[in-house]
């Protein structure tokens, strides 16, 4: 549903907050190789995450990328137009270049109610809450590894 940037963005967010949670800071190989993506990449991924302010880093032997303790919640959505993956949200469901109310693609007023339906569901969760659910066991990343201590 959403590129790559977008997968990866959401899921080391998700990663970060699960380890952060413990006061753990995360190294860029660390995070690349549990999320399954190219180290450069998660890079490129995490600096516009710090740069936005969705998250944090700090430099040297103890640094590494972390949501601060008393971070307000990060929504998935804030994640996902940041990383420039907020188009799904308002292009037409056929690619149409002219997709509008006035002038809409033949399954625009069926397609809108479920896209606007995904956007206040993604705007409505945050990523705080996505790494509870997994630490709970309520669900799951592929490859994406609870802390030692917290595992079952």
């Amino acid at each position: 549903m959403f590129s790559k940037t977008c997968e990866y963005g959401l899921r080391a967010s998700v990663f970060v907050a699960i380890h952060s949670e413990n006061g753990k800071r995360l190294g860029i190989k660390e995070i690349a190789k549990e999320i399954e993506s190219p180290l450069y990449f998660t890079g490129k991924i995490l600096q516009n995450l710090v740069k936005s302010k969705l998250i944090s880093s700090a430099k040297g032997p103890n640094g590494g990328f972390y949501l601060e303790e008393d971070s307000r919640p990060i929504s998935v959505l804030e994640i996902l137009e940041v990383l420039d993956c907020g188009d799904f949200f308002y292009n037409c469901a056929l690619g149409l270049k002219e997709c509008s109310e006035e002038r809409p693609c033949p399954i625009h007023s069926k397609f809108k109610k479920y896209r606007e339906g995904l956007k206040d569901l993604f705007a409505e969760t945050s990523i705080q809450e996505l790494a509870s659910d997994i630490r709970e066991g309520k669900g799951y990343i592929t490859n994406l590894n609870l802390p030692k201590e917290e595992k079952l």
